[in-house]
Order: structure tokens, then C-alpha cells, then sequence
């Protein structure tokens, strides 16, 4: 198998590791970082359960591989709560009660963030559309859309409270 050296800042801290020119960003960000919260669903980008933020945008990884990925920008769901205190679509999705079993919720928290760094007041149809890549086979997705309200709101009060002097 041939072997390359791959670098990349996953939550903000570079790493470098040399991986098969096959291993699947999803595999590497589990196996080699054991950044477990990223989930494996399906492997044909159908349920989106693997989704993270890949310079900026949301990427599903089990089709991109890991060598594709050298040296950009990866943030998993394990940086949103680096601080101890938890993101606000965490919140959200705990106060709403926008997950059940939870295998979902890494990746749909990952495609909110995306689509709240975009839009940071989307319509419930924008925001529908926002994770419209990721499946919960549990909620019926109402309570996952009023958690990502909840943190649209939340993140434009924290804004509005930052630009108060």
C-alpha cells in the first residue's frame, strides 16, 4: 500500500500523520485522532451522521479521503464545547429536546453550525434545507429544527451583547 504524509489543523491544532492513500477522512478523523464523535453511518453520503466542517464548509467523510484533506482546516463536533461550556446549538438540541437516540446529531449539529455561519437568521425553511443531507430516523425533525432556532437566537444575542460596549 503506498503511504503519504498528510497535514492538517483538525480543531485547531495541526497534526500530521501518514496515512493509506485509501483511509477515508471519517476513518482517519476516528482511528488516528480518536475524535469519535464524528459517526459512520452509511458510507454513500446518504445519512450524513459523518458530517464536519472541512475549511468552512459541511463535508460528509465517508467519501472524501484523507490525502484529499491535507492541509486544509477540519472541525469535528469535539471542538464546539472545547471551552467546557457547551455551543449553542448543543444547547439547543438539549433544551428542545432535538435528539433522541443521538447517532444523528454530531453530523446535523455540524451542517446547523454550516448553515448558521452562513445565515444566522434562517427561516424554518432555510434551516430545513440546511440539514436536508442529514437523516434522524427518530425525531420527525420538528425538534431539531425549533433546536436550531433556539441557537440562532442565542448566537444573535451573544452577538448583540459582544457589540454593546
Amino acid at each position: 500500500m503506498s503511504r503519504h504524509s498528510i497535514t492538517l489543523t483538525v480543531n485547531g491544532e495541526e497534526v500530521t500523520r501518514e496515512v493509506e492513500a485509501r483511509t477515508l477522512l471519517v476513518h482517519f478523523i476516528r482511528e488516528e485522532l480518536d475524535l469519535t464523535g464524528t459517526h459512520i453511518g452509511c458510507d454513500t453520503t446518504s445519512c450524513g451522521a459523518c458530517t464536519v466542517l472541512l475549511n468552512g464548509a459541511a463535508v460528509k467523510t465517508c467519501t472524501v479521503f484523507a490525502v484529499q484533506a491535507n492541509g486544509a482546516s477540519v472541525e469535528t463536533i469535539e471542538s464546539l464545547a472545547a471551552s467546557g461550556d457547551l455551543h449553542p446549538l448543543q444547547q439547543g438540541f438539549w433544551e428542545k429536546h432535538g435528539l433522541q437516540c443521538g447517532y444523528c446529531t454530531p453530523g446535523m449539529i455540524m451542517s446547523a453550525k454550516h448553515l448558521l455561519e452562513k445565515n444566522n437568521n434562517p427561516t424554518e425553511e432555510e434551516i430545513r434545507w440546511g440539514i436536508s443531507g442529514n437523516l434522524c430516523r427518530c425525531t420527525g425533525y420538528n425538534k431539531i429544527v425549533e433546536a436550531i432556532q433556539y441557537a440562532a437566537e442565542k448566537l444573535q444575542q451573544d452577538t448583540a451583547e459582544e457589540a454593546t460596549p
